[in-house]
């Protein structure tokens, strides 16, 4: 038996549902595109006191009934990180770091060109990538996700120097269990400040990166990868798109 047309006041009832979600959705739209700039632009003054990562880490912690139950962090100026934990990073993470915004093609090209090979597709991510991720974004693989990180990513890439993004980045980076920050990463792992790092300590802080939950900085992982990231050590960070053939990026 087919169910009975709507009565008025059902039409009225479903339109103003409709006219609800639709301010709903306006609303969500406009903080999700607006929202990011409102947020990002003071962070050329000031850092953010907590991200998406340890706030999940804090969550996972509590459940653990693990203490602390809030990661450690101890944010620091730049002259207190030594310059070689800098260049480490950058030669472990994003060796063309000053030559993108944002988005490095050559090395997405180049891990493409790896998968087609028949090797493991690798994530071609940049710093500025990472810093969107970690200070915004929820866990998972959604097109919906992949997507807002692009954009937050160009937000970042428009509102902040290039320095303070990688400012940011040593200051909110997962350095091991609970461990956050160049600064406490150093203490934690060295124990030392991070202004005194060695270029070796600094290699092996960086080496780790791609996995700190599961990598030491003495451990036979990291000290294979130091190798690799020492060596790129000796030159410095490019900052003008050279003339030429370039030394393709091993990670």
């Amino acid at each position: 038996m087919a169910s009975p047309p709507p009565t008025t006041g059902g039409r009225a009832r479903l339109g103003a549902l409709w006219r609800r979600a639709r301010r709903w959705l306006l609303v969500g739209t406009l903080t999700a595109v607006i929202g990011p700039w409102v947020l990002i632009l003071p962070l050329n003054l000031v850092q953010p006191f907590t991200t998406m990562v340890m706030l999940r880490r804090a969550v996972q912690r509590t459940l653990a009934g693990r203490t602390p139950r809030y990661p450690r962090r101890d944010v620091v100026g730049r002259d207190a990180i030594a310059p070689s934990l800098r260049r480490a990073v950058l030669a472990s993470e994003d060796d063309r770091f000053y030559l993108h915004w944002g988005f490095d093609l050559e090395e997405i090209g180049n891990a493409l060109d790896r998968a087609k090979r028949g090797r493991r597709l690798r994530g071609a991510s940049t710093i500025t990538q990472q810093v969107a991720k970690n200070l915004f974004l929820w866990e998972g693989r959604s097109y919906v996700r992949k997507g807002y990180e692009a954009y937050l990513t160009l937000v970042l890439e428009v509102c902040l120097p290039k320095d303070r993004i990688l400012d940011l980045y040593l200051n909110l980076a997962e350095w091991g269990d609970g461990v956050f920050g160049a600064e406490m990463a150093a203490r934690t792992h060295f124990r030392k400040p991070a202004k005194a790092l060695t270029a070796e300590e600094s290699a092996r802080l960086a080496a780790i990166l791609p996995s700190p939950l599961r990598w030491k900085p003495q451990g036979a992982v990291a000290t294979r990868r130091a190798e690799g990231i020492l060596d790129r050590m000796r030159y410095p960070a490019p900052r003008e798109r050279p003339v030429g053939p370039t030394r393709p990026r091993s990670r």
